[in-house]
């Protein structure tokens, strides 16, 4: 696999659900092949930031959205932009697993199909290759044409992982992936996202911040929409500079 370079620019960034000012002028830069964690306590804008690099935040009603976004040259936020190329290119693992309603074969197959990426490979082995990614294939291999509601929920999400690589995405949004899953289905989801960052962008939002010292490599912390520090993940975890970053860490809010 060829290996993809895209990392992610922000510029003043701001987004505004009515007369609520969510994010505001938020400007950073998110490294490439990299796993990039997004921490904060709850609604200080961690999912509408997500949201916002792929467009999924068009979907929410009365929302004004300003400023830029650039993935790999490509501004994101223009209104003349392809929003569903955007899309395929920067895909996003929700919260809870949302399998498509067909068999687990058809869920991997599905997005190479219907956007044309064989490439001269047959579906038989995209299919085996991407739950493989996934940490799937031995568990599914004999069952492939079994319903993926069959699937326990951490199965689920590994699907959804691989159908989601599938349509091969420079950058992977994660909504706090695990927050649904038991312990180990969220260790084998954890160790997927470690294996894959060589070769995609990761942005993962979490409100675990043992999951944040575990897998990322640089660290946004976000409070009232308000970007108060950034940088490698060991500096700002182990040596915060921010009083408010400190306070975070320290368990004194949440």
């Amino acid at each position: 696999m060829i290996r993809r370079q895209a990392s992610i620019r922000v510029r003043d960034l701001n987004v505004h659900y009515n007369s609520l000012h969510a994010l505001k002028n938020l400007s950073v830069d998110i490294p490439a092949n990299q796993v990039t964690a997004i921490i904060g306590p709850s609604g200080c804008g961690k999912t509408t930031f997500l949201k916002s690099i792929n467009r999924l935040i068009d979907l929410t009603d009365e929302v004004r959205v300003s400023g830029e976004i650039t993935v790999d040259g490509t501004r994101v936020l223009d209104p003349g932009v392809d929003v569903t190329q955007i899309r395929k290119r920067i895909g996003l693992l929700a919260q809870r697993p949302f399998p498509l309603p067909m068999s687990i074969y058809e869920n991997v197959a599905f997005g190479p199909r219907i956007h044309g990426l064989t490439n001269g490979r047959s579906l038989d082995e995209i299919v085996e290759h991407y739950l493989q990614m996934a940490g799937l294939w031995e568990e599914v291999k004999d069952r492939l044409d079994a319903p993926a509601a069959k699937l326990s929920i951490g199965q689920q999400q590994r699907l959804c992982l691989a159908r989601g690589l599938a349509v091969e995405p420079e950058v992977l949004l994660c909504d706090e992936p695990t927050s649904s899953l038991d312990p180990l289905s969220a260790q084998h989801l954890e160790a997927r996202l470690k294996d894959i960052k060589q070769d995609h962008t990761i942005v993962l939002v979490t409100h675990i911040l043992r999951q944040a010292e575990r897998l990322a490599d640089y660290v946004i912390f976000l409070y009232m929409g308000d970007l108060v520090e950034h940088g490698p993940a060991w500096d700002v975890l182990r040596h915060p500079q921010q009083p408010r970053t400190q306070a975070y860490l320290a368990g004194e809010f949440s």
